[in-house]
């Protein structure tokens, strides 16, 4: 047998207030009798119970004034008050709306009207309890998910190299900063032979899970061992083209609509000759020893979303003490409050402070101007900052 639902009556006269009572247990509901707006409140802070029917004038704490209590009150369910009055004037009734009455019950108290009342509550009770149990179960789902994506940008951290070293006489530094808890940013760079390096550095259309995945199946693709065997062109590693050919081919079979834009090298570092393909990423700048700043490449295509692309090669020299400085486009898209963007201004006279800066701070300081230009806001996008500078 389920418990009767409880219902507060708060009634200072002794006679309505008995009279009420026995209308509710009447309706086969369990009355709950108080004197008045204190008692009232009392018992709401210390049972469950979720209706309260109260005079609208009573001695220590009136009707209204026993509403606004209530719902000042932190309870884990809802109260549903009515309001006993005998009056019909606007602004009466408009103080105990705003005060949080639901609704309002005439002094007659017919016992239909009563009913009809009382159920209209419990309902809104039950749908409140039904709101709270879903909000519990999102909440609670929700909590897994954010551990469930921690663990997972945990595990994509490890897989993005922090590089801070010296690779076959270049200083090599990088930064990631994702713009949620996962990423889709990817890159890498690693020594092919005695001689030279390669690199690469991928972001991933779109944000989120889907992109981090992405990414994560492309940071399992391209080992050193892939990446050499790949760019082989005649026995020379001279062809990074062919890398996001052979990449353009795997995923523009997909039925997904993925794609993703790609800067990749191959770095001889006897001679400081770079062979390098870009295919729709932001363009690397390159940086002399005496400060001068170049963009590299003109664009390219993403890879991905046609399977007949052809990818081009291009060369240029490092000199002694250049420096190669590769951003994802979060750099110059970031945004101050005044929806600003950073631009490839602002961007290009920063790397060009790298002989000052030094190699292994650029990435850092790019990151912390950037952070300082949204006033710390949290970037809208992910951001990846690699350099490689040749040593004198």
């Amino acid at each position: 047998m389920t418990d009767r639902l409880k219902i507060i009556v708060a009634e200072d006269n002794i006679v309505q207030r008995a009279y009420l009572s026995q209308l509710i247990e009447t309706l086969g509901y369990e009355a709950v009798p108080v004197e008045d707006g204190i008692e009232a409140l009392q018992h709401v802070r210390d049972s469950d119970v979720q209706i309260v029917i109260s005079d609208y004038q009573m001695p220590n704490l009136d009707g209204v004034e026993l509403t606004r209590e209530i719902r000042k009150l932190e309870l884990d369910h809802y109260v549903y008050i009515i309001m006993i009055t005998g009056s019909e004037e606007d602004d009466v009734r408009s103080e105990a709306l705003e005060a949080g009455v639901d609704d309002f019950l005439n002094k007659m108290r017919s016992p239909v009207m009563l009913n009809a009342r009382i159920r209209a509550a419990s309902r809104m009770i039950s749908h409140a309890g039904e709101l709270a149990e879903r909000n519990r179960v999102i909440k609670e789902s929700s909590e897994r998910i954010q551990k469930d994506l921690r663990a997972a940008a945990a595990a994509q951290r490890r897989l993005l190299p922090d590089i801070q070293t010296e690779m076959l006489g270049y200083t090599i530094a990088s930064a990631f900063v994702p713009s949620s808890f996962v990423s889709g940013d990817m890159f890498g760079c690693f020594p092919l032979t005695d001689d030279t390096l390669g690199f690469y550095a991928v972001d991933v259309s779109g944000h989120g899970v889907h992109a981090s995945l992405l990414s994560v199946a492309i940071g399992y693709l391209i080992t050193p061992e892939f990446f050499r065997k790949t760019v082989l062109r005649n026995g020379k590693l001279d062809d990074p083209a062919a890398l996001v050919a052979n990449l353009n081919l795997r995923f523009a079979a997909s039925d997904d609509d993925e794609y993703f834009t790609m800067f990749c090298g191959v770095i001889n570092t006897v001679t400081g000759q770079m062979e390098y393909c870009q295919a729709a990423y932001p363009s690397p700048y390159y940086v002399k020893e005496t400060g001068e700043t170049q963009m590299i490449g003109d664009g390219g295509f993403p890879v991905g979303m046609l399977p007949d692309v052809e990818y081009e090669n291009n060369t240029m020299m490092i000199e002694p003490a250049g420096a190669i400085v590769i951003c994802s486009d979060a750099a110059t898209e970031a945004e101050d409050k005044n929806n600003k963007p950073f631009g490839l201004e602002r961007l290009r006279q920063m790397v060009s402070t790298l002989p000052e800066t030094g190699p292994q701070n650029m990435p850092d300081h790019i990151v912390k101007t950037l952070t300082d230009w949204r006033d710390g806001d949290t970037l809208e996008d992910d951001l990846t900052v690699v350099t490689l500078q040749r040593k004198t």
